[in-house]
């Protein structure tokens, strides 16, 4: 799904913009599921860790209702994660201009685009951040089963539940930070991202700057 065709919108100016699609419908139906169950995995899971925080699942309905549907919640999560990676596997593999990419993070950091090399369809950071999610959520999933079924795990192994809800809250932890990051990233190191995963498409002009080598791919173009 590389999701490349070029889209000429209806307009009664005399120029204009040229868009490119950057996502397609189901790519944004399913990042958007993916998101909203991560939020509410985030909320919920914060109440049950702290009672400092239990306010959140309050909001959310209770205590009861929270741990009923974090689990299942859960599950819609994993599957989401699972389907966008069937769909950008290919997009998420790490390449050379990915590693050039990575020495030059201090100009992305600071919006300074022109310093920065071309990339595919996603960079360096944004693969890093896929995959930390990816391989995160396998070790929730063993973890959080075990959490969520403990009266069948013998008496005789009741001491392996501390640990899963150690590694769970460990992970879950990552997992947040690196969530946090990428909205910031999204929002404001890379004005215009959030609004391609919105509507679907980009001005020509922000994926020739963001991402060079895409933007060439799917318009046929070198400059």
């Amino acid at each position: 799904m590389s999701g490349g065709a070029i889209v000429q919108p209806q307009s009664k100016t005399a120029v204009a913009e040229e868009r490119v699609v950057r996502y397609t419908f189901q790519e944004r139906v399913i990042h958007w599921i993916n998101g909203i169950s991560y939020g509410y995995l985030l909320f919920t899971g914060l109440a049950i860790f702290t009672p400092y925080l239990a306010w959140m699942g309050t909001v959310m309905g209770g205590g009861g209702t929270i741990r009923y549907w974090h689990p299942w919640i859960g599950l819609v999560y994993m599957a989401t994660i699972i389907q966008m990676q069937r769909m950008w596997r290919s997009d998420m593999v790490t390449t050379d201009a990915d590693r050039q990419w990575s020495k030059n993070i201090e100009h992305y950091v600071k919006n300074e685009d022109d310093q920065m090399p071309p990339v595919g369809r996603f960079n360096h950071g944004q693969k890093q951040f896929f995959w930390v999610m990816f391989y995160c959520v396998f070790i929730l999933l063993v973890t959080g089963i075990v959490m969520w079924i403990p009266e069948r795990i013998p008496r005789s192994f009741h001491w392996v539940l501390p640990i899963m809800v150690f590694i769970h809250s460990a992970v879950a932890l990552v997992t947040i930070a690196a969530f946090m990051i990428h909205v910031y990233m999204s929002i404001w190191v890379t004005p215009g991202s959030m609004k391609g995963m919105v509507e679907g498409t980009v001005s020509s002009a922000w994926a020739k700057t963001h991402h060079r080598l895409w933007w060439q791919r799917i318009t046929g173009r070198k400059n």
